[in-house]
């Protein structure tokens, strides 16, 4: 069983930055076999999927984030990080990390679908004033 911590997140106005940060453990897996995604869910909306990063660091992101956001693992170190650049009000919402260990050896693809992943963090607050 994978254990998803997410920190990082915090009030910011807007067009301010955050880093948010997300610490694997458990799964009795290297970390690196894993796809990896961000998501994120505002009050009375559906989450979805912010980016996702695969075993090999090719990503995938939003339309609504792209050249704002950047997402990046550290092997080394079990952890997925989302870098969030001129953020926007409407962009409140609980942040959530997930895993997918990869069918193969590695996982290759990462998509931005919340059925794709079968790990999940608990979730960081990001709250963005205009």
């Amino acid at each position: 069983q994978v254990q998803l911590v997410e920190s990082g997140g915090g009030s910011v106005q807007a067009g301010g930055s955050l880093r948010l940060s997300c610490a694997a453990s458990g799964g009795g897996y290297s970390y690196s076999r894993y796809c990896m995604g961000w998501f994120r869910q505002a009050p009375g909306k559906e989450r979805e999927g912010v980016a996702g990063i695969d075993s090999f660091d090719s990503t995938r992101y939003a339309d609504s984030v792209k050249g704002r956001f950047t997402i990046s693992r550290d092997n080394a170190k079990n952890t997925l990080y989302l870098q969030m650049n001129s953020l926007k009000p409407e962009e409140t919402a609980m942040y959530y990390c997930a895993a997918v260990r990869g069918s193969s050896y590695l996982c290759a693809s990462a998509g931005l679908s919340l059925y794709e992943y079968n790990y999940w963090g608990q979730g960081t607050q990001v709250t963005v004033s205009s």
